[in-house]
C-alpha cells in the first residue's frame, strides 16, 4: 500500500503529465524534498537572496531584479554535479526580450551551491523529473536565485518577458520568501493562449512545477502593500533540459 507521500508524489506526476503543471503547497514540498536531505541549513539559504547582484541585463530596458546563476549536470541516477561557470542563453523564439545573447551572471554563493537545502532540492528534481522522462539518462541543469523589487511608483516584474516558455523540459518555481508584496500570480497557458490555471506562491517553498514544452507560465507585476517599506519577492527558479534523448 502507498503512503500518504508517495500517493501525493504519483499525483503529482499524474498533474504535470497530464495537465503540463502542478502546484504543491510548501509544508507538502518540504516533506517530498526532505526525504533525502533534511533543510538543516534553509535560514541561511533564504538569507543569501540578501547578497545577490544587480541584473545589468534588464537594467537596460529600464527594469530591475537581482540574481545569482548557476549550472550542474547529472545522470538519471547518478550525482548532481556543479559545472565551471557559464554565460546564460535563450533564443528570442523564448526570450522575446533578451534572447539570442550569452548573458552573464554573477554566480552562486559557493557555500549556497553546496548546501543542504540547494542539494535536496536539485535532488528531488532529478529523481521527480526523471520519473516522468525515463528515456534521459543525462540533464543539464540551471539554477536561478531571483529577487524582484517593487516600490509605490514602480511594479516589480517577475516576467518581463510576459507569459513564456523557458525552452526546457521542465522547470521548478520554489518561493524563497515575500516581504511586502501583493499580488505576483503565476498563471499557465496552453500555446493558443487559453488559460488553464492561475495561483499564487504566498508561503516558503510553495512550488510550481512545469512540463515547459506543454504550456506557457508568466507572474503578474508586484506592488509593495505598504509604499514607505521595503518590498521584494525572492524565488529560486530550476530548470531541467535533458540532453540525449530522441527529442534532444
Amino acid at each position: 500500500m502507498n503512503t500518504p507521500l508517495e500517493a501525493t508524489e504519483t499525483t503529482l506526476h499524474d498533474q504535470v503529465r497530464d495537465e503540463g503543471f502542478a502546484f504543491v503547497h510548501g509544508a507538502e514540498m518540504r516533506r517530498l524534498v526532505e526525504r533525502l536531505t533534511p533543510l538543516s541549513d534553509w535560514d541561511a539559504f533564504a538569507a543569501s537572496w540578501n547578497a545577490l547582484e544587480p541584473d545589468t541585463y534588464l537594467a537596460a530596458t529600464g527594469r530591475s531584479r537581482r540574481r545569482r546563476y548557476a549550472t550542474f549536470a547529472a545522470t538519471a541516477f547518478g550525482p548532481v554535479e556543479q559545472q565551471p561557470h557559464q554565460a546564460h542563453f535563450q533564443t528570442l523564439a523564448y526570450n522575446t526580450l533578451q534572447g539570442d545573447i550569452e548573458r552573464w551572471f554573477e554566480p552562486v554563493l559557493p557555500e549556497i551551491a553546496q548546501s543542504p537545502t540547494l542539494r535536496a532540492v536539485l535532488d528531488f528534481c532529478r529523481d521527480f523529473f526523471g520519473a516522468l522522462s525515463p528515456d534521459v539518462h543525462q540533464w543539464h541543469i540551471e539554477v536561478h536565485q531571483f529577487r524582484i523589487e517593487a516600490t509605490a511608483g514602480a511594479p516589480g516584474e517577475p516576467t518581463p518577458e510576459g507569459s513564456h516558455r523557458d525552452g526546457v523540459d521542465y522547470v521548478l518555481v520554489l518561493l524563497v520568501d515575500r516581504e511586502n508584496i501583493a499580488s505576483g500570480t503565476t498563471t499557465i497557458h496552453d500555446p493558443d493562449g487559453r488559460a488553464l490555471g492561475e495561483f499564487t506562491l504566498s508561503q516558503p517553498l510553495d512550488a510550481a512545477l512545469i512540463h515547459d514544452p506543454r504550456v506557457f507560465h508568466g507572474v503578474t507585476p508586484v506592488t509593495p502593500l505598504d509604499a514607505g517599506k521595503a518590498s521584494h519577492r525572492d524565488v529560486l527558479v530550476v530548470t531541467f533540459r535533458g540532453t540525449d534523448s530522441a527529442d534532444h
